[in-house]
């Protein structure tokens, strides 16, 4: 049943931002940032901070963010917390309150002009409450989220496109948010008046990571875990990996439906695996590697998107605080021999790691490097690293 708050309602006098559901339920509200509309699947984001790498990380494609959190806009925006460069992330964002004025040092403007320049449609007035009970009870609805400042919208076309929209599932997003070239990464983590230093030592093992949709704080940490790292494309062949020489390859996240990633992705990893080269994933990247050692992927109810999500590490018993944005999972039943299940969500008990008996071969569903532990997680890119010799 819809939730009330989503209905057939009037449109309210000063409304300039709506949002409409494929079964055609709507919410009004106050546009801000880009004028124009999107369509995407309505997902939630519990984080209290990081609307901005929210917005540019690249697996948010094809997906309207709804932030939990009431008090967004309040660090404002600056040039150096982009997750991506140039490549499409969240296409619009929900939120209850309207934008917070900026009061952070690091400020070098709103969040309503920066959202405008990055041609993302934004809408506040909504009951976010609402809507996420809706997502948590029906699962993630196909949407288009619209934004007009003289108030003029045509519903029922809005509609139309929302309910013709294939959606996420079956949906190969890695190619278009991946990079078209090779790329020697430069950075490492950044560091208060210091930004995104350099390493000062040259002998470093080298780590070709494949780009789904990654976001380039994977890279600064696997640099501060020691490594040097060149990027390559999605669809990047694997003799052209080969042809690197890499220590170890690492697969990036990235958005859509891994199984129509795994088309292109799953032969060069099997390659990789056949030739004993060191493989870590995140995200994608691990369901990628669990589809190429002859596992399954599955489409979430809802998925999982925040910085509180706790994991249990099933060796030892130790919980770390995870931050995940996905809405595919392993499907730990489909798990062959030889693949062993290492972290399981202590939300709902899904898969959250996996490694390759007798292989150097591991992944992690979450995202180690958004460091919401904030290092508990860290650990896996010095393993990683540190067993590259």
């Amino acid at each position: 049943m819809a939730d009330p708050a989503l209905s057939h309602a009037p449109q309210p006098h000063g409304a300039t931002g709506v949002l409409v559901l494929a079964d055609g339920s709507v919410a009004w509200g106050r546009g801000f940032g880009a004028v124009g509309d999107a369509v995407g699947e309505v997902c939630f984001n519990t984080a209290m901070t990081g609307y901005q790498e929210v917005m540019t990380d690249p697996s948010y494609a094809g997906q309207i963010v709804t932030f939990t959190f009431p008090h967004i806009g309040n660090v404002g925006t600056n040039g150096e917390d982009n997750e991506s460069q140039g490549v499409p992330g969240a296409v619009g964002c929900i939120v209850r309150e309207d934008v917070t004025a900026p009061a952070n040092f690091r400020s070098e403007g709103t969040f309503q002009h920066w959202l405008q320049s990055q041609g993302k449609v934004g809408i506040a007035g909504i009951d976010t409450r609402a809507l996420t009970r809706r997502i948590r009870l029906l699962g993630a609805p196909n949407a288009v989220i619209a934004h007009a400042p003289d108030g003029v919208f045509d519903l029922p076309a809005l509609v139309e496109r929302a309910r013709t929209w294939p959606g996420l599932e079956g949906m190969d997003l890695a190619r278009t948010v991946s990079r078209n070239d090779h790329e020697a990464w430069q950075g490492s983590i950044w560091q208060l008046g210091e930004g995104y230093t350099l390493p000062s030592d040259s002998r470093r093992p080298h780590v070709v990571a494949i780009d789904y949709g990654a976001k380039d704080n994977i890279f600064r940490n696997l640099v501060a875990a020691g490594a040097d790292v060149t990027v390559v494309p999605a669809e990047t062949g694997l003799d052209v990996v080969l042809a690197l020489e890499p220590a170890g390859v690492f697969l990036s996240n990235g958005p859509g439906d891994p199984a129509a990633t795994g088309v292109y992705a799953v032969p060069v990893i099997k390659g990789l695996l056949n030739a004993d080269v060191p493989v870590f994933g995140i995200c994608l990247g691990h369901q990628m590697l669990a589809l190429a050692a002859g596992a399954r992927t599955i489409k979430m109810h809802q998925g999982h998107r925040g910085a509180n999500h706790p994991v249990k590490r099933i060796d030892d018993n130790v919980v770390e605080i995870t931050s995940m944005n996905h809405g595919f999972a392993v499907d730990a039943a489909s798990l062959p021999d030889g693949v062993v299940e290492t972290h399981v969500s202590l939300f709902d008990g899904s898969n959250c790691g996996i490694a390759l008996t007798g292989k150097r071969a591991f992944s992690v569903q979450y995202h180690p490097e958004a460091s919401p532990g904030p290092q508990d997680s860290f650990y896996l890119f010095e393993k990683f690293v540190g067993g590259l010799g």
